[in-house]
């Protein structure tokens, strides 16, 4: 079963009142993109905070974006109207990017849910409608099962090269530790390849086909035979690379913490370079 839907089959759900919508806009130095969601947004979509309701607070060592747990993504996710049984669609304005992360933990919840491919981009150039101000919903009562499956602490992190391919999905020159915008220290987990995530998406925004995702992955060791693992800067990243990768055929498991957290830890080894 695909992951994605497409800004005419959403047109299509949304038509036959099958569909609950969320609007996941986020971009790294963008506070949110409620500003953006109030401006327009698909009709009927609910607008979700990344910062607030797909992570918490937490210490440095925990990265920029721990992990919430399913107590705070289930009041969320109540609070954005979900009941059980609800189908969902998420979207951004960054290739998916953002809405990925509300992919991961909603459907380790247990929820129905898909990932517009192309996003806001693709809904306009669809033609689709748009609405602005703050969509009108009614509280739901959804339940969610535990969101944190398939997720990986730092050690497990760290051995994990030792048993499968452990894919750091930034930037090829923050992961040869050449530029670090965001973090203390620049460079990689030791034993991790670079695939940046960016490679699998198309000039229109969409994913690219599966028999050229499929070749990414092989490039790099990953074929559905070998455990793989993501991680990016701060665990959102990591999700749209998890996303690609089911679109591939192939599970993976996260490492929610990310650079963010292991360059926090002190004592973790550092590698560099190609």
């Amino acid at each position: 079963m695909t992951n994605l839907v497409t800004a005419t089959e959403l047109a299509d759900l949304i038509a036959a009142e099958a569909v609950r919508v969320l609007d996941v806009r986020w971009q790294l130095g963008r506070t949110d993109g409620r500003r953006e969601y109030l401006t327009g947004h698909i009709p009927g979509a609910v607008f979700v905070d990344v910062e607030k309701d797909l992570s918490r607070s937490g210490d440095p060592a925990e990265g920029r974006h721990p992990l919430p747990s399913t107590e705070q993504v289930q009041e969320a996710a109540r609070r954005w109207g979900l009941d059980d049984g609800d189908a969902v669609v998420v979207y951004d304005d960054a290739s998916g990017i953002s809405a990925a992360r509300a992919w991961w933990l909603l459907s380790h919840g247990g929820v129905d849910v898909r990932v517009l491919d192309g996003g806001w981009a693709a809904w306009k150039a669809a033609g689709g409608d748009a609405e602005s101000g703050s969509a009108e919903y009614t509280p739901g009562m959804i339940t969610l099962t535990d969101v944190s499956g398939d997720s990986l602490t730092i050690d497990e992190a760290a051995a994990f090269p030792e048993h499968g391919v452990l894919l750091d999905v930034r930037a090829a020159e923050r992961f040869r530790g050449e530029v670090e915008p965001m973090d203390p220290i620049a460079g990689h987990i030791p034993g991790a390849v670079n695939l940046p995530t960016t490679v699998h998406i198309g000039e229109d925004g969409t994913l690219r086909g599966a028999d050229e995702l499929r070749a990414n992955f092989a490039a790099v060791g990953v074929n559905g035979d070998t455990p793989v693992a993501t991680y990016c800067g701060s665990g959102l990243t990591a999700a749209h690379t998890a996303l690609v990768l089911a679109e591939a055929g192939i599970d993976a498991k996260i490492f929610h913490g990310s650079w963010s957290a292991w360059s926090n830890t002190p004592g973790r080894p550092i590698a560099t370079g190609a």
